[in-house]
């Protein structure tokens, strides 16, 4: 015998819950389209080579779902784990024709070969949101202003979220410039700064000395990950003013509190995400409820990634929320039973009450839909208790009543379920 219940890390969405994933859905597609992307659909698989390329060892080796051939043998493909490395291939066929920038989104499912676990499906819905064809400081201010609208779109509580900011131009510079972290070391010492809030301090300083950093630059190091603001980060390292990023990041600081999201934002230097994925700008925007603390998605900058396709390098933005960090974001805050309740339509239910008037029963119903209402019509015969008994069930606002009594009056009555009220309308 077959189990009726889905795969591992996957989920059934029946009909309530999918319209919680259908207003998330909505309500990031109306955001998107208020900015002007366009929306997009890449293939459900790609060349493993993709993967294999650019997304690093933990997607390729441990989240990776390779496909079979007929005969059994593993192929080269592999289902999609994220939507970047598609976007992109896709963009670098049409990106000479195309007028600049590009703006793009799409809202597709994926899978990866993980441990399932809260807000965290092997199965999942993401948006993608990704602008190319702009090294302007502006682009990656519209892409944060994107992330910030999609947050006040759900119209969330106060102080429910944070957005994280950090550079990758600016981690270089500190370790490059700074603290002179060698070359062969500094992976591994951008790994373990991503760790830092993970650690306890004297930890974190015995893994820096084992590494061989000296205590000037463990020093720098911790004082760095420690800094609150970006006006404290050049007091701290004065050259750093002159750095690109550097000014950037004020242009960015400034903007965002001119868009009155000052409140809504700080930046984080231990922020890392994919080192090797990211050459720019990176955020996170974290939930802040005590218990949901968690990353809920974030983006950056990730200028080089068409050359694995061949093509000359062209600059890109994004970020990519998720609908299950979405969903708990919104479940955390009781926000869900609100809106269940706004995506209940008003429904009309036909009983039928009487074989012989079937089809007065199948012209009502369709007039009814003529004029944009939403009809269900019963497929049996059924007692007047009934058929209110099943629209009370299956919470329908407006029952018709048409039996004989009603043919013979050439009237049929309208119930209201939610108030009691009877109408007579003309058949």
């Amino acid at each position: 015998m077959l189990l009726n219940t889905p795969p591992k890390g996957t989920s059934d969405r029946f009909p309530k819950e999918f319209s919680v994933r259908k207003y998330i859905f909505d309500t990031w597609r109306t955001v998107c389209k208020k900015f002007w992307y366009e929306e997009y659909l890449g293939p459900l698989v790609e060349n493993a080579d993709i993967w294999r390329a650019k997304s690093g060892e933990d997607v390729w080796w441990s989240e990776l779902t390779l496909i079979t051939d007929r005969t059994g043998k593993i192929s080269d493909l592999a289902l999609r784990p994220e939507m970047t490395p598609t976007v992109t291939r896709m963009v670098s066929r049409i990106y000479l024709q195309e007028p600049k920038p590009i703006r793009y989104f799409s809202i597709a499912n994926f899978y990866r070969n993980e441990r399932p676990q809260r807000g965290r499906n092997r199965e999942f819905r993401q948006l993608n949101i990704d602008l190319f064809g702009s090294h302007s400081v502006y682009a990656d201010l519209e892409i944060l202003q994107v992330a910030m609208e999609i947050m006040l779109a759900f119209n969330p509580p106060k102080s429910s979220r944070c957005m994280y900011l950090n550079s990758r131009q600016i981690i270089d510079y500190v370790l490059d410039e700074e603290v002179k972290v060698p070359v062969n070391k500094k992976t591994e010492i951008v790994r373990l700064m991503d760790k830092r809030e993970k650690l306890k301090k004297e930890d974190f300083i015995l893994m820096l000395q084992d590494h061989g950093l000296n205590p000037d630059q463990i020093d720098k190091i911790v004082s760095y990950l420690s800094i609150e603001n970006i006006s404290a980060l050049a007091k701290k390292f004065p050259a750093i003013e002159k750095n690109e990023w550097y000014m950037n990041f004020h242009i960015i600081s400034s903007q965002l509190a001119a868009l009155w999201y000052g409140h809504l934002f700080q930046f984080k230097w231990s922020l890392i995400r994919w080192f090797d994925y990211y050459d720019g700008v990176v955020f996170e925007v974290f939930d802040l409820h005590p218990d949901n603390r968690r990353a809920m998605f974030g983006g950056g900058r990730y200028n080089g990634l068409a050359e694995i396709f061949g093509a000359k390098t062209f600059p890109a933005v994004w970020c990519a929320p998720g609908d299950e960090a979405m969903k708990l974001f919104l479940e955390s805050r009781a926000m869900i039973p609100v809106i269940l309740d706004a995506q209940k339509p008003e429904l009309y239910y036909v009983p039928m009450l009487e074989e012989e008037y079937y089809d007065v029963y199948c012209k009502l119903a369709q007039k009814l839909r003529d004029t944009g209402k939403m009809v269900e019509q019963s497929l049996e015969l059924q007692w007047v208790a009934k058929a209110l008994q099943y629209a009370n069930k299956k919470e329908i606002t407006f029952v018709i009543l048409l039996g004989k009594e009603e043919m013979q009056s050439k009237k049929y009555k309208i119930k209201n379920m939610k108030t009691g009220e009877e109408n007579q309308i003309l058949i």
